[in-house]
């Protein structure tokens, strides 16, 4: 099947405020080498998928650039690449209005392209995902469109959009955070969720596009388009939990998936790459996700004490404490500092005497010698930004290489 991808890479996120101040969210960086978008690249790139646009809108230079310099996939047909798409206004003056105005205003790329399938994913979460597997469940159960979507204990539905599908997972019902929702097919106490990505068999995506197309101030597949269209078109539910991701071990929670929304959420879902069986291994050579290419050197650690940390190259540590920190690239660390709990983003310095706890720092920050920060709180938010859940956030400084 010739496939398309579409991804969706102009959020806001702005409850990741102040790491958004200056790029949108699938340009925040994530577990010291990556992106966030860098995830869903890799997952379709891995899956054979290798026509790519990507659909950018706010704060988007960062994100361009990014791509630029860590994507370029010139490939050996014309049939690979990753093409940055800003909005083309060719349908009038206005932004994308939601996820299928988007697409239906590139909808010229995707007909040029002569597809099979389109798949339509968004460019905020953290996972890895075979879409193979849901490609082959789309074409076995003859959909029009299929949703992927999440195993969710049905306590926790009123936090989801969520599907009621029948005994053959064709969609029955859309949810929008119910509070007496529908649970899935022979599991009494989970519902299925729907993870906001979309394959269209080609034709069915054009039709919808066209008889959808109304004046409305959002046309959004999950809120308007897919709900509308249940009875006239085939709409499947494909369960995450049952694909098999290469190379995963036996210790990490099956098919990882998580909404870094918010800065808790960030900082948790960095976390969950620490320990000696973390809950998401990065180091999985049948499904690697594709980093920033960086010319560091590598790191060194001087007479320190390091426990359950994660460096990436260019770093050097001398004769400190860190404790489940992740250091991005060409971070330094001075002599008797103490770090905790910490996520330090590329080429920030720490000099001598620091204590940090629960700091998220973005890039390019210098902190003065001597310097606490985690430990008083109302200290803290006199220089700092703190969220609601505790976690001290500085936001990005002024390069030293520009």
């Amino acid at each position: 099947m010739k496939t398309i991808g579409i991804i969706m890479a102009g959020g806001k996120g702005e409850r990741l405020y102040p790491l958004t101040k200056e790029r949108s969210k699938p340009a925040v960086p994530f577990g010291g080498k990556y992106r966030i978008i860098d995830f869903v690249l890799s997952n379709f790139i891995n899956s054979g998928i290798y026509s790519n646009y990507v659909l950018v809108q706010y704060m988007s230079q960062s994100l361009i650039e990014y791509l630029r310099s860590t994507w370029n996939l010139g490939g050996i047909t014309k049939e690979h690449f990753i093409t940055v798409v800003p909005p083309q206004m060719r349908l009038g003056e206005m932004w994308y209005r939601g996820t299928a105005d988007a697409v239906k205003q590139n909808l010229n790329l995707i007909n040029d392209y002569k597809p099979d399938l389109v798949a339509i994913f968004g460019a905020d979460h953290i996972y890895r995902m075979d879409i193979r597997q849901m490609i082959d469940f789309h074409v076995a159960s003859k959909a029009d469109v299929t949703v992927s979507a999440l195993t969710v204990p049905i306590k926790q539905a009123s936090r989801f959009g969520t599907i009621v599908v029948d005994a053959k997972n064709r969609i029955t019902a859309f949810e929008e955070k119910p509070k007496n929702p529908k649970p899935m097919p022979g599991n009494p106490n989970a519902v299925l969720a729907s993870m906001g990505n979309y394959i269209f068999s080609y034709d069915a995506l054009v039709k919808v596009l066209h008889e959808e197309s109304g004046e409305a101030a959002a046309l959004d597949f999950g809120k308007t388009i897919l709900p509308n269209i249940l009875k006239r078109y085939r709409v499947f539910g494909y369960n995450y939990a049952e694909q098999v991701l290469p190379g995963s071990k036996p210790f990490e929670e099956k098919n990882y998936w998580r909404d870094v929304g918010t800065l808790e959420a960030f900082w948790q879902a960095n976390m969950d790459l620490l320990g000696a069986k973390p809950k998401m291994d990065l180091n999985n050579k049948l499904w690697p996700i594709q980093d920033s290419k960086h010319t560091a050197g590598p790191s060194k650690v001087i007479e320190s004490n390091l426990q359950d940390c994660m460096l990436s190259d260019g770093c050097m540590i001398t004769q400190s404490s860190l404790k489940r920190c992740i250091l991005a690239h060409d971070v330094i660390v001075h002599e008797k500092c103490q770090l905790e709990d910490c996520i330090i983003m590329d080429a920030c310095e720490i000099k001598a005497g620091c204590r940090l706890k629960k700091v998220i720092m973005d890039r390019y920050n210098t902190i003065e010698a001597r310097t606490t920060i985690g430990y008083n709180p109302d200290q803290d938010a006199q220089h700092y930004y703190i969220d609601p859940d505790g976690l001290i956030v500085i936001p990005r400084g002024i390069s030293k290489w520009q």
